[in-house]
């Protein structure tokens, strides 16, 4: 039996340690209506080769050529605490992930266009972080990869589901979803105040993660990245925590 949709956008609950991610819910309505003639493609997006010793290596392996901008990883925000949304608790956690036959599900409930978006530009293989969010400590806890590419969210046509969409039409459906696979845990828990730590250095001296969705967007649950935001990321799993 498939978990209940626990995956949202519109109106999303900023992360309990970011408050600078909050953001009027009548913005956030007006974006939507904004992004929902917009291309399917993500947006470019401009990051710096490298900083300090990943710069190093990152150019010792490639030749010291700059890799080509382009998003090609994601960040996929869940809830590993339980919540109740219309009676309906959306509680997911990479624990519950892993627990699903072949430790694969789809990743329902996305209802902001901008982020619906983002599903259907997904390719197959493609990896993914899994992010807790809105929870006492949220941040990076693991690795999955798209294994289905998008097709309709059967979610927004049960009317007993909490996202449901009465104005979706089986015709013409407005929300989309992909299946999601298990791949591994990071070999730490990384937390939202490191990547953000990173971030604010970055954008002072034009490190990788300086243009990070994560920061710019932060109610968006699924975020694009960049080969060099997702390595710099992945790099800070060898890292002693602070």
């Amino acid at each position: 039996m498939p978990w209940p949709s626990r995956k949202r956008d519109k109106g999303a609950v900023a992360d309990k340690k970011e408050p600078d991610a909050k953001i009027a819910k009548t913005e956030e309505e007006t974006e939507d209506k904004e992004e929902e003639e917009k291309s399917t493609k993500p947006p470019a997006g401009s990051s710096k080769s490298g900083w300090k010793n990943w710069k190093k290596t990152k150019e010792s392996d490639s030749g010291g050529e700059e890799s080509k901008i382009t998003y090609c990883h994601w960040l996929l925000k869940s809830e590993p605490e339980s919540r109740l949304e219309k009676g309906v608790d959306v509680k997911f956690s990479i624990d519950d992930l892993k627990a699903q036959p072949n430790q694969t599900t789809f990743w329902d409930g996305v209802r902001n266009y901008q982020a619906r978006n983002f599903l259907r530009a997904m390719k197959l293989g493609q990896q993914a972080f899994f992010y807790h969010s809105n929870c006492k400590e949220p941040g990076i806890v693991g690795i999955v990869k798209i294994v289905k590419e998008a097709y309709p969210d059967h979610t927004q046509f049960d009317q007993k589901d909490p996202h449901y969409d009465s104005s979706s039409r089986k015709e013409n459906p407005k929300w989309s979803m992909v299946d999601v696979q298990f791949v591994r845990m990071t070999k730490r828990f990384i937390p939202l105040s490191e990547i953000k730590a990173h971030h604010l250095a970055h954008k002072a001296d034009g490190g990788p993660l300086k243009n990070m969705m994560l920061f710019t967007r932060q109610r968006l649950s699924i975020q694009p990245l960049t080969q060099e935001e997702f390595d710099f990321v992945l790099s800070l799993e060898e890292e002693k925590p602070h």
